[in-house]
């Protein structure tokens, strides 16, 4: 489909009979006509039925110059078979999905620059720059669809829209000279376009450099001779040169005059020795000219020879326009999907309307009562004309805000549509609106109606509305009815739809409905369906003999003497002609008159019988309607509950499959973690066994299976249950137990808050925790003493075994966690960082916190994905105990418990000093040796160098001293003698600083020392701590 051609499209009936019977040329001559009369109806139809000004507001959604021209040109595209008319809405479908826009920004319509690449004139650099850009931004905009596609998984619902450019050739070789060529920010050609125009531009900046010295020189020595106020150097004609009094001209004997100044005292003269450097000057802008021109002529020829390709690329881009436009003014019209009824579909549905639109409204009339175009800060041109028209044909006026919406029900079999009623009771705007429906759904517009609509697809939409009259071709109103008409019978097919407005009027009465029932018995014969008004009664009879004819009526309320703009299918209706002239304000006396006429036309009884009978039977049609649509409404909301009813049961046995699966993967990862932890007993059982006594054997032994037995009961399932009415409901001034704060009691200092929170002091802090961890204390009894928040001064952490026995504890007991105050050493923000680097910057903040720590992750919410990222590192990092949301009102931070390392027991700390482990060696890890500094000196910071060893330090005394020498150690050099061994240093409090380096595979057997200061030293080589130490 070649959207930058004709768009009108249309498809005849097979020729008659007849015209077999003729030469083959006289049958070509006649197809050509009946094609030529088809494009030239239907464009009068589209003109009719105001397409232009619907394809107007259009052009408010789009996003290119192209899309906005095709609109405003009314070159929108009409489906030329009801499979491209799906694929448009299927199109229009998929962008309604996306509710992100697309950046169209950068894309130009070049189809002008690549004509004149065509036509043989060279193109401007400026013009390349706009070809480049444009391939660049057409290969954005496919890069942009598939990621949306992929972030929101609709990869389904976006395939119809990305198959409009994949599979595309995006001419990037072409995109590629261009760029290597020309920088395009300045609009040059860059000296790498060619060899020889780099060795020109070389050889031109030399010879310049040489000219201008060479002119400074000369205009130095004339202002030194005083043959000029200030050395000038400037250019005349083209040609370097210096400025000279007239009087002075001398000073440059064989020198040229190229130009004066305006009051002639003034020469600027090329000196002799200049004439040389100015001519090669000259011959080499000549030569790089030349060449740019060549090199411009190049990629001229590139891009004619890629015409195709761009102008099919330049299609691409504006059938996603398009679509996009279309969503667009579908979500500002509140739009719904129209369906086509496929050929063949009464066989399936046995009382199926052929035509079945619920609460259409005009989408012109709706235009008013909508947000105007203007303030959608797109692309689009003023639309006051238009809508001008669009206010003179408007059907509700006054009190009304918005159009009234028509309900268009007909039967499956009818063929022909007969609408009769009063003047100015709106037969004419519903039957445009049904057009004007038509050819939205074949354009792949949405419509602004109710539920479902279904109609067939027509392949013509023929009109005959309003007054053909034509001095100019010597018509009458009534020639111009009827010759239009029979144009319109002459091209129409068995797919075309038909509209007819005051058929046969304009002539006697009893001749014009001849001639209209008549015309009716042809198309019912000969079209998909035809809809008509007429205020002809005998026309409404034509139901009673054939079921392909259906009636229908505008309604008029008798009490208002007002239309009510409904349509009553299935009815006859009246003209009601005094009532519209008594309403319009004419004289009473004509108004009474008429009436009298009328009263002895009919008898008095009869008249008041009708309008009783048709007063009843209005009623009556009114209150089956209603019941009908309830009656409706509650069998579509049965079947949306059966249908999602039976596709719960059809996924049912999926998700337990899957919930299965999920269970059987979670036990085998946490039998994997078991298993790691008993194999490190067993093989610490097997080190130690070898260094340790006999009489130790039993001991050891029964260390290992306690540690064995309390990893197993770890993972039995649990028996207790939540006692009902732990959560307290804490009153102000009350005393309570906060979960995670241990056994020390809190004080409440406000009441509990909206959101479920409450304010409490816990010694000196103020904490705000939620009421569901509140817990009233015991009676009579006193709490489980838990371990202390915090250190006392100059105490030791306890034993490291205590470390595994906290990750070893039972689930009805609590790690005890500090008051979760946020500082900036233990906050870690990863807002603006990618997935993979705040994995990094997570793991490395949890390693580097202490035990029964907290950390806080800014994290932000954004997409959510950095935020999901982080939970679920959360979840699988050994060290973090819990995790929680910092608060119920910010959900961009979350907050993670830091529990010790799991591993065995190093060194025995006592009160004041770290003792000897002895000469036995012990396997140790990187993690325990940083986990060992913690918990001696929890305010030591690590740095972690590249050849695998790392330093700590604290940051109470910043020159650390040797434990031997008190003198200054520098860290640097630390590291760099024992770059490859492993040692490291604990200094005694006064000093406050660590020193640490370790081995590349980061384990090894260590050996122990003291220093004579108090201080541990461990080593694998003895020597260096005896070298330390003084002592082992």
């Amino acid at each position: 489909m070649k959207l930058c051609h004709s768009l009108i499209t249309f498809s005849l009936s097979p020729p008659h009979r007849s015209l077999s019977r003729h030469p083959k040329s006289l049958s070509s001559e006649l197809l050509s006509h009946r094609v030529n009369l088809a494009e030239s109806l239907q464009s009068e139809t589209l003109k009719i039925l105001e397409w232009p000004s619907l394809c107007t507001q259009l052009a408010a959604f789009t996003s290119t110059s192209m899309g906005l021209a095709a609109a405003r040109t009314a070159r929108i595209p009409l489906g030329k078979c009801s499979d491209e008319s799906r694929r448009l809405l299927a199109q229009t479908s998929a962008a309604v999905d996306i509710f992100q826009p697309l950046d169209f920004s950068g894309i130009e319509d070049v189809s002008a620059i690549v004509d004149t690449s065509v036509a043989g004139e060279m193109l401007s650099i400026r013009e390349l720059c706009s070809v480049q850009r444009t391939l660049r931004a057409v290969r954005a905009l496919l890069e942009q669809l598939e990621d949306i596609s992929a972030k929101n998984d609709l990869s389904k619902r976006c395939s119809p829209l990305l198959k409009i450019l994949q599979n595309c050739n995006f001419l990037t070789e072409l995109e590629r000279k261009i760029g290597f060529c020309i920088d395009c920010n300045f609009s040059v050609i860059l000296d790498r376009a060619s060899e020889e125009l780099e060795i020109i531009r070389l050889e031109r900046k030399g010879n310049m450099e040489n000219l201008e010295s060479m002119l400074k020189q000369v205009s130095a020595r004339i202002f030194q001779a005083g043959g000029i106020d200030r050395p000038l150097v400037t250019k005349r004609r083209s040609r370097m040169c210096v400025a000279i009094r007239a009087n002075h001209r001398s000073l440059l004997p064989g020198g040229v005059v190229l130009d004066t100044s305006s009051s002639g005292a003034t020469y600027f003269m090329e000196p002799r020795e200049a004439i040389e450097l100015n001519n090669q000057e000259v011959r080499l802008m000549n030569s790089e000219r030349i060449e740019e021109q060549a090199i411009l002529s190049l990629l001229t020829a590139e891009t004619a020879q890629s015409e195709r390709q761009i102008k099919y690329l330049l299609d691409r881009v504006l059938e996603v326009d398009l679509a996009f436009a279309r969503a667009a003014h579908a979500r500002w019209m509140n739009g719904v999907c129209p369906n086509f009824i496929a050929e063949g579909y009464e066989n399936f549905e046995n009382n199926a309307l052929s035509v079945d639109i619920d609460g259409i409204k005009h989408p012109l009339l709706l235009e008013s009562s909508l947000r105007k175009l203007s303030d959608l800060n797109k692309s689009s041109s003023s639309l006051s004309s238009d809508q001008d028209g669009i206010t003179n044909s408007r059907i509700v006026s006054g009190a009304f805000s918005f159009p009234v919406p028509v309900d268009i029900k007909i039967g499956h079999g009818v063929k022909v549509v007969v609408i009769s009623g009063p003047n100015t009771g709106g037969k004419t705007a519903s039957m445009k609106t049904l057009g004007l429906a038509s050819l939205m759904s074949k354009a792949g517009m949405y419509l602004p109606a109710e539920n479902n609509p279904r109609f067939p697809w027509f392949d013509l939409v023929l009109a005959d509305i309003g007054d053909h009259q034509s001095l100019e071709q010597s018509l009458s109103t009534f020639s111009g009815h009827i010759s239009r008409i029979n144009k319109i019978l002459d091209v129409a097919s068995e797919k075309s739809l038909v509209l007819l407005d005051e058929i046969g009027s304009g002539t006697d009465p009893s001749e014009g409905v001849a001639l209209s029932a008549s015309i009716l018995q042809y198309l019912k014969d000969r079209v998909k369906l035809a809809v008509v008004t007429t205020h002809y009664a005998d026309l409404t009879c034509l139901k009673e003999k054939d079921a392909r004819f259906e009636n229908a009526a505008m309604e008029f309320s008798l009490e208002s003497l007002q239309p009510t703009y409904r349509v009553l299918w299935g009815s006859m209706g009246e003209s009601n002609a005094l009532s519209v002239a008594e309403s319009i304000g004419f004289d009473r006396k004509i108004i009474e008159r008429a009436k009298s006429w009328v009263k002895k036309l009919t008898p008095e009884k009869m008249q008041k019988f009708n309008s009783m009978l048709y007063q009843s039977l209005v009623e009556e049609r009114n209150r089956l309607e209603t019941q009908e649509k309830r009656a409706a409404s509650l069998h579509s909301d049965a079947m949306k509950i059966y249908h999602e009813i039976c596709n719960e049961a059809e996924d049912l046995d999926g998700r337990e499959a899957a919930l299965k699966a999920k269970e059987t993967q979670q036990i085998q990862q946490e039998l994997e973690v078991v298993k790691t932890e008993i194999d490190a007993i067993v093989e610490e059982f097997g080190n130690r066994l070898r260094t340790t006594s006999r009489d130790q054997f039993n001991s050891l032994l029964r260390e290992s299976e306690s540690t064995i037995t309390s990893i197993v009961e770890a993972l039995r399932p649990s028996n207790d249950v939540e006692v009902e009415g732990s959560f307290h409901t804490p009153q102000l001034g009350e005393q309570v137990l906060i979960k995670g704060l241990g056994s020390k009691l809190a004080t409440v200092v406000e009441t509990p808050a909206d959101d479920n929170t409450v304010l409490v002091q816990y010694g000196k802090i103020r904490v705000r925790a939620n009421t569901s961890s509140i817990k009233a204390p015991a009676d009579g009894k006193d709490t489980m003493s838990l371990v202390p928040l915090s250190r006392k001064k100059g105490r030791r952490t306890k034993n490291l075994k205590n470390l595994r026995s906290l990750s070893e504890t039972r689930k009805d007991e609590e790690v005890p966690f500090g008051p979760a105050v946020q500082t900036s050493k233990n906050t870690v923000d990863l807002r603006g960082m990618r997935v993979e680097e705040a994995t990094h910057h997570v793991n490395m903040a949890i390693n580097a916190r202490g035990s029964n720590s907290v950390l806080f992750i800014i994290h932000g919410m954004g997409t959510g994905v950095l935020k999901e990222c982080v939970i679920q590192l959360l979840r699988d990092h050994p060290r973090v105990a819990k995790f929680e949301q910092e608060s119920p009102m910010n959900y961009g931070c979350t907050i993670a418990y830091i529990k010790p390392f799991l591993r065995n027991p190093l060194v025995n700390h006592r009160k004041n000093s770290l003792p000897l482990a002895g000469s036995s060696g012990l396997k140790i890890t990187h993690q325990e040796i940083a986990e060992i500094f913690r918990s001696w000196r929890s305010d030591s910071t690590f740095y972690n160098f590249r050849n695998g060893n790392f330093l700590a330090l604290t940051h109470e005394i910043r020159n650390p001293v040797h434990p031997r020498d008190r003198e200054p150690y520098p860290p640097d050099q630390v590291i760099k003698e024992l770059e490859g061994k492993f040692a490291f240093i604990f200094f005694d409090s006064k000093a406050s600083a660590f020193l640490l380096a370790r081995d590349r595979d980061g384990s090894m057997q260590v050996h122990c020392g003291t220093a004579a200061n108090g201080s541990l030293v461990c080593s694998d080589d003895p020597n260096l701590i005896s070298a330390a130490c003084g002592k082992c």
